[in-house]
């Protein structure tokens, strides 16, 4: 966390509309960042709403989300910026007692700490809770000399002579630290914060959950249901079923009964300690005696796990990180938004969103249990 701001160059944190570092920066639907105001301006002139990068359309105005990892991103990379502009000391004029290179000019002197600081090194004082009841006066040379005049006594107690000097080393060698425990914090908080907002998301798509059973019509000769229709697995060997044009016959594949053609369903999928699996939604046209590519152009929107990789079928496929095994899989349609998502229900991780998706007929969840 520690060198987020300078790990990537300056022009990854620019809005592409104002060409600016982010101001307020919030995230499309189709992971693009913009200042708030640039593109709520952008889309104010608009009748079809469509991101300004990748011209993606949406129906209906898409609603802004805030990253707040990359905002806290964007607002240190603001803070070193405004490091580099900052000027150093001339000889009128009090020096940053912290700095330990090039010396910076003081903008503020503690009464506390009997130290100046320049900004890059006051910046604890204005956030950390301790720090922040300290006094702080407009920059004053020989700090410690003045103080003497006014607070002889205290000053023989907590500060002989000579403990400038010590307290100023000490201060070099162990600031550092502490911007690092904050930083630390900072990361602990903002981890805690991105979970609630897994969470959150998580829970809002699985208030549409639906119940489902497999179709035995729909499933292939070596599929093996169970009664209630609720289980399936590979028999690995081929059962003597009558053919009609509902089974699949090239593919192990099996579909539900239930089938959608509006509105937001949400379905959940057990695929813990299966070697390879592929689930998803089809639409009912789908060709189902022939070979097929398995792409939303011919009608599947799905995840494909096979010997530890997955992805996404596309032309090309979109292959997506593995953070760890899979034990449930959460699929989530917006029939109408055009929206398919999936979600590693156990770590509560959104896995991937296909959008932009053109739906015109029922949808089928789809299943097999063995990719081989």
């Amino acid at each position: 966390m520690a060198s987020a701001n300078t790990s990537w160059p300056e022009e990854n944190f620019s809005c592409s509309i104002c060409l600016d570092v982010f101001s307020s920066p919030v995230t499309t639907p189709c992971g693009h960042n913009f200042c708030r105001t640039c593109i709520t301006k952008f889309w104010d002139g608009q009748v079809r709403y469509k991101c300004p990068v990748c011209n993606e359309l949406f129906n209906t105005r898409p609603d802004l989300r805030v990253n707040i990892l990359f905002s806290e991103m964007v607002d240190r990379l603001g803070t070193s910026v405004r490091v580099k502009e900052q000027p150093c000391v001339e000889p009128a004029e009090v020096p940053c007692d912290v700095c330990t290179g090039t010396q910076l000019k003081a903008v503020k002197s503690c009464l506390v700490c009997l130290i100046s600081y320049c900004q890059t090194h006051l910046e604890p004082h204005q956030r950390v809770a301790g720090l922040k009841k300290h006094r702080l006066v407009e920059p004053m040379d020989r700090l410690e000399d003045r103080m003497c005049k006014k607070h002889n006594r205290l000053l023989e107690i907590l500060h002989p002579p000579g403990t400038g000097r010590r307290w100023r080393s000490f201060l070099r060698h162990n600031v550092p630290r502490t911007l690092r425990r904050s930083l630390d914090q900072l990361e602990e908080t903002l981890n805690m914060e991105m979970k609630k907002l897994r969470d959150d998301e998580l829970k809002r798509v699985q208030q549409y959950e639906v119940d489902v059973t497999l179709d035995p019509d729909t499933a292939h000769s070596w599929l093996i249901l169970s009664e209630d229709g609720k289980q399936v697995h590979d028999g690995g060997v081929v059962k003597d079923l009558p053919d009609n044009p509902k089974r699949f016959t090239w593919y192990r594949f099996v579909l539900t009964r239930q089938s959608f053609s509006s509105g937001r369903f949400y379905f959940e999928v057990q695929v813990k300690d299966k070697t390879g699996w592929f689930l998803g939604v089809a639409r009912e046209s789908i060709d189902r005696k022939d070979k097929a590519k398995w792409t939303p152009e011919e009608g599947y929107w799905t995840l494909l796990y096979y010997k530890d990789g997955l992805v996404f079928r596309d032309d090309p496929a979109v292959r997506l990180p593995l953070r760890a095994e899979l034990q449930k899989v959460g699929v989530f349609v917006d029939y109408d938004e055009g929206l398919v998502s999936f979600y590693d229900v156990e770590a509560r991780v959104h896995i991937y969103s296909a959008t932009g998706c053109t739906f015109s007929e029922p949808l089928y969840p789809i299943l097999n249990p063995e990719i081989q």
